[in-house]
């Protein structure tokens, strides 16, 4: 049977570890990228702090290093941090060739400093350093002739035979119809799972598709208990979780209790610095404690002016629903932010399954041990783009085999009932943040391991019968990541960085991570 599509490289996701790896890729390849919404729409875009990196003479990779074990609390692979940290300089640098124009002072970086660094090692511009580096990378991208765009297609499944990658089957929504793109090497760059969570900085893109893909196909899961918890999203009823980025608090925002006391000092001698996962547990007490639906940031004793040229994005919002930053403190909130785990691949992106690999968020690289130290998260999808670009044009490619099934749907049907999908998808998500969220218990856990479990079952049977639609193939993604999260969770004995469990506070001097494979 025909084959829809064929390329040398599927890359699904569009972000910047997407986009990264296209136009790293040797122009000698054909090179499809495909976005399941807009190609700019997604967790990079979004991304309002800046990219770490040793750029200032008084740092040093030793420093940047240490910095990043601490705040994963031990876990991290030291070598894949050592790569990454080595390397970053050089990120910065070439997203300077695409385009971007970091903020400068007196024509040096204008470095600034965030949870867990220990010196102003943060490039960023102005308060929309991911929107910069889209826009930058999407340029180059269709600046070359090899590398196709495909807006607006999902991917449904990984195609793998005897564990060898061959590309995915992937839907496009507007003729609805599944086609199958092959592939000699598949990237997956499809971003974290934080919508697992009922509340979230995320967009509707989050949904772990990735990692369930990966999961379903064979790889190894790493370390899905640490979920990142923002400290601070805009708590607003049509701000819809707007993110409120931590180099505020870099800057010397402070975290107030309604009446105006501070309350950080309680919770750790870096006050507000602090790394997140401490900041966000301490908000999330502080709330439940005292039964407030909020706490505060306060930034209006910093001048007006200085304020707008610095934060324009967060002025702008802000104003919008009618707060001035300049002269209130913003209601704040933890939510979802940042999946630390994901598809385990080595420093050149490489998953176990041959020819698969996974960059970004979605993957697992070590670099991030049990919390994700601020602005690691772009240089991650910088620097191990371009070592997964560079694997694969040095690599022999394996031919495409011609036995690969074009989708059957002829034992299906349309679904008349597309509330049972928006039920369950809002139980997910409800689960999650009451029973698997920042503070945990080993009964929490077990009840939503059950509900979720069954829930799963429900998604599979649905799946069989009905015709696949962008709703359901989310739907089933974040059912399995779900599932994925709790059963790392319960698999931990100890509490570790992101993962506080009320049963296990202590944590073990001796411990490894957790993985997870299709049974």
């Amino acid at each position: 049977m025909s084959i829809d599509y064929q390329f040398d490289v599927l890359i699904i996701g569009s972000g910047a570890a997407g986009l990264m790896s296209a136009i790293q890729l040797s122009d000698n390849l054909s090179i499809a990228v495909i976005a399941k919404d807009k190609i700019l729409e997604g967790s990079s875009y979004y991304a309002q702090g800046g990219i770490s990196a040793v750029l200032d003479p008084d740092d040093n990779f030793e420093s940047h290093i240490t910095d990043t074990i601490n705040t994963g609390f031990n876990l991290g692979n030291e070598a894949s941090i050592r790569f990454m940290v080595e390397q970053a300089p050089q990120a910065i640098h070439d997203l300077e060739k695409t385009g971007v124009k970091f903020s400068n002072i007196d024509n040096k970086y204008d470095l600034t400093t965030e949870g867990g660094h220990s010196s102003n090692r943060v490039a960023h511009v102005a308060d929309k350093t991911g929107q910069s580096i889209q826009v930058n990378l999407l340029a180059q991208a269709k600046k070359h002739k090899n590398i196709k765009l495909f807006e607006e297609y999902v991917a449904v499944d990984l195609v793998v035979k005897e564990n060898k990658s061959y590309g995915a089957y992937v839907l496009d929504k507007n003729s609805k119809e599944v086609l199958t793109f092959s592939s000699k090497k598949t990237i997956l760059a499809t971003g974290g799972a934080s919508k697992s969570y009922l509340y979230t900085s995320n967009p509707d893109t989050s949904t772990g598709d990735g990692i369930a893909m990966a999961y379903r196909a064979g790889c190894k899961i790493t370390n899905m208990e640490f979920t990142q918890f923002h400290p601070t999203c805009l708590f607003h009823p049509h701000a819809k979780s707007f993110l409120i980025s931590e180099t505020l608090r870099g800057e010397g925002a402070k975290l107030l209790l309604p009446d105006g006391q501070e309350f950080m000092h309680k919770y750790d001698d870096r006050l507000e610095l602090a790394p997140r996962d401490i900041v966000a547990r301490a908000i999330d007490n502080e709330m439940k404690v005292h039964g407030f639906d909020c706490v505060y940031l306060d930034f209006s004793f910093k001048e007006a002016k200085w304020i707008k040229s610095r934060f324009p994005t967060i002025t702008k919002r802000c104003s919008e629903l009618g707060i001035d930053i300049s002269k209130e403190a913003l209601p704040v909130v933890p939510a979802a932010h940042y999946t630390c785990g994901g598809v385990d691949t080595n420093i050149d992106a490489r998953s176990n399954i041959d020819n698969l690999y996974a960059v970004g968020e979605v993957a697992h690289t070590g670099v991030h041990g049990a919390n994700r130290m601020a602005s690691n998260s772009l240089l991650e999808c910088i620097v191990f783009a371009k070592s997964c670009a560079q694997d694969i044009n040095e690599a022999t490619l394996d031919k495409i085999p011609h036995a690969i099934p074009k989708w059957d749907d002829s034992r299906v049907a349309p679904s008349r009932e597309k509330v049972v999908i928006a039920h369950l998808w809002h139980e997910i998500r409800l689960i999650m943040w009451n029973f698997v969220g920042i503070v945990r218990s080993n009964n929490r856990l077990k009840s939503a391991y059950q509900k979720i479990k069954q829930i799963n079952k429900e998604v599979d049977e649905y799946y069989q019968v009905y015709t696949v639609t962008e709703d359901l193939i989310e739907l089933r993604n974040l059912a399995q990541t779900s599932k994925i999260i709790v059963e790392s969770a319960l698999s931990r004995k100890e509490s570790r960085g992101l993962h506080f469990n009320q049963d296990y506070p202590n944590q073990l001097k001796e411990t490894g991570n957790t993985v997870i494979t299709k049974s």
